[in-house]
């Protein structure tokens, strides 16, 4: 089996490049003087609807039955798309779906809307409450992001002994940005914002807490990356791609009284000192 990724170098810089592998293309501007590596993860798993398990290369030589969601797939791919580069000055991104993606491959690589960035146990509440949000429940039986070992708990889901600020911990202590929309009750921002500023707790605990940003700003469309966000984005591209000194110590959201999240509510430790 093999598979082919678009690469896009910059023009009028010199090579080697920091690069960004995008799932199914960029979803934010194109940083300057880095390197664009267009992955077609639909190849790798197909994630039509619920009927499209199994489908893709990845099941081509692991079997249509493997237990894998398409998301731990896209990032099996990912994994060889950096080993076929063998450098390890490189970033992931995508949005919403594949958002969700390219988060889990910056977990599970070592290198490198609800269901992603949120929090399931935030996400339920908020349906509780009466907002309209995704939840584990409904995107199980939306898509095939998740592997079906998952449906079991999606209608108990504090039985579960994690949630989603522990995925985006997998990452640390290595940069993890997360850029999301405050104005779209269905992805889920105050989830997103719960479960995001309690991960940074973690790279707290290991003494680099501005390596993992977290920016919310609504007003805009789904997937859309709003001007007043480039400089967060700059920041961290100049930091971490580039090796200059800038200001990451970014964690901020435009929703009114942190969009109903309560610290106290749902953290119950406080954070300690890794070394």
């Amino acid at each position: 089996m093999s598979f082919q990724v678009t690469i896009s170098t910059p023009s009028g810089a010199t090579a080697p490049f920091p690069a960004i592998i995008a799932y199914g293309g960029m979803s934010i501007p194109t940083p300057s003087g880095v390197a664009v590596i267009t992955f077609n993860n639909d190849d790798m798993a197909a994630q039509d609807s619920t009927a499209s398990r199994g489908q893709g290369k990845f099941y081509t030589i692991y079997g249509s039955g493997h237990s894998a969601s398409a998301m731990t797939a896209w990032a099996w791919g990912v994994s060889r798309i950096i080993d076929a580069l063998e450098v390890t000055t490189d970033r992931v991104t995508g949005c919403s779906r594949n958002g969700k993606g390219a988060l889990v491959a910056g977990a599970f690589e070592l290198e490198s809307g609800s269901g992603g960035a949120g929090s399931w146990r935030i996400s339920d509440d908020m349906l509780k409450s009466g907002i309209d949000t995704q939840t584990a429940s409904e995107i199980v039986g939306e898509n095939v992001w998740f592997s079906t070992a998952f449906q079991q708990y999606v209608n108990q889901i504090p039985v579960l002994p994690f949630d989603h600020h522990m995925l985006s911990g997998l990452i640390a202590p290595r940069p993890l940005l997360i850029i999301d929309n405050t104005g779209i009750d269905w992805l889920g921002p105050r989830s997103v914002w719960g479960a995001q500023k309690t991960a940074n707790k973690i790279w707290q605990a290991l003494g680099v807490a501005d390596s993992m940003g977290v920016s919310q700003v609504g007003n805009h469309a789904h997937c859309a990356f709003p001007s007043s966000e480039q400089g967060d984005l700059d920041a961290f591209v100049n930091k971490f791609l580039k090796g200059q000194s800038t200001n990451t110590n970014i964690v901020k959201t435009d929703g009114a009284n942190n969009l109903g999240f309560v610290d106290a509510t749902w953290v119950d430790w406080t954070v300690p000192t890794l070394t």
